[in-house]
């Protein structure tokens, strides 16, 4: 029988099968080589995956594949390094799904933290098109490279929109939560996860006390639905509506691993090579010039700092939406 006429499923176990046995008597020592179809995506190229990047990536998901933590076909990484927005509407495919058993890669836009400028006190704030600061800090809005897998999916309702003349929408939002390794092990405590890049900006509160969704005063709030998928993010990674639902829909209920590049690690190699002789660490050559070096904050130096500020500042007492007119 010909490969072609096995059905996907079946291949997928088998793959999953024989790496676990072959990760699991090579004890990591060394990994089984990237097929050279996956290897034809490495470069660092837009819409191809670094080697360092893709190295990292599956040797997480070969290690929890033979731990029996995964049994997803398919795993993630995503390179924070390279630029979200290239210009002209287009955006940097920075984010990668590798399904090894049916042979398929696809890199697709993804958005990173913004982090935050406490003005006055610190700024660790990061532009649209390139990540400078990094960090696990509590409430810091920073991406935090490293290891991470996929974890429960909770759908949120936000408010409705109007979709049309007098039609409207309710916004549901699917998040999927990461639980993180190492420097990423508060991901939990952070809600750093997955979702689709839009926000409802809600504007006022209308009546509607026949939804299911009314408040005990029959209100419902209504807004105006932004979609974001080249901006910045909480912290956490973002897509396009498209994306998302394909990706949500892979992992719902089927954990897999994502790892997230660069590391506290990289970060200073690359700070370090600048006053070193050796070989260059790799970073996105076009976001390194941009941000001239990178930072990471690490969360015993930034939490109180952040904790302070907020002392400092403390936020107004939240205001109630308006009544919608016209409601």
């Amino acid at each position: 029988m010909r490969l072609r006429s096995v059905p996907l499923g079946i291949v997928a176990s088998l793959l999953l099968a024989v790496i676990a046995l072959t990760v699991s008597a090579r004890s990591f020592a060394a990994l089984p080589d990237v097929p050279a179809w996956l290897q034809a995506h490495v470069g660092d190229s837009d819409g191809q995956i670094s080697q360092v990047v893709l190295e990292r990536a599956r040797a997480l998901y070969l290690k929890k594949v033979a731990q029996g933590a995964v049994r997803n076909p398919c795993y993630f990484a995503m390179d924070a390094t390279r630029p979200g927005d290239l210009g002209n509407g287009v955006l940097g495919r920075r984010y990668y799904v590798i399904c090894e058993a049916s042979q398929s890669f696809r890199a697709i836009p993804s958005g990173h933290g913004g982090g935050r400028n406490l003005k006055g006190t610190v700024d660790f704030s990061n532009g649209r098109r390139c990540s400078k600061n990094f960090g696990n800090a509590m409430d810091s809005e920073l991406t935090a490279g490293g290891a991470y897998m996929t974890r429960e999916a909770k759908t949120s309702f936000k408010g409705f929109y109007r979709t049309g003349a007098k039609q409207d929408a309710a916004f549901l939002r699917t998040f999927i939560q990461f639980d993180g390794e190492g420097e990423a092990a508060n991901a939990r405590q952070r809600v750093i996860g997955g979702h689709a890049a839009q926000v409802l900006r809600a504007q006022c509160m209308r009546k509607n006390p026949n939804s299911s969704y009314a408040d005990h005063d029959g209100l419902v709030p209504f807004g105006k639905l932004v979609d974001y998928p080249g901006g910045r993010s909480n912290g956490c990674t973002s897509w396009s509506p498209a994306d998302a639902r394909q990706i949500i829909s892979m992992v719902k209920d089927n954990p897999t691993t994502l790892y997230i590049y660069p590391e506290s690690r990289d970060i200073a190699a690359v700070v370090a090579h600048r006053s070193q002789s050796g070989g260059v660490p790799y970073w996105n050559a076009s976001c390194l010039k941009e941000i001239g070096a990178p930072k990471f904050w690490p969360r015993k130096t930034l939490e109180p700092i952040i904790a302070q500020y907020k002392t400092d500042h403390p936020a107004p007492p939240p205001q109630p939406l308006p009544i919608c007119k016209g409601s």
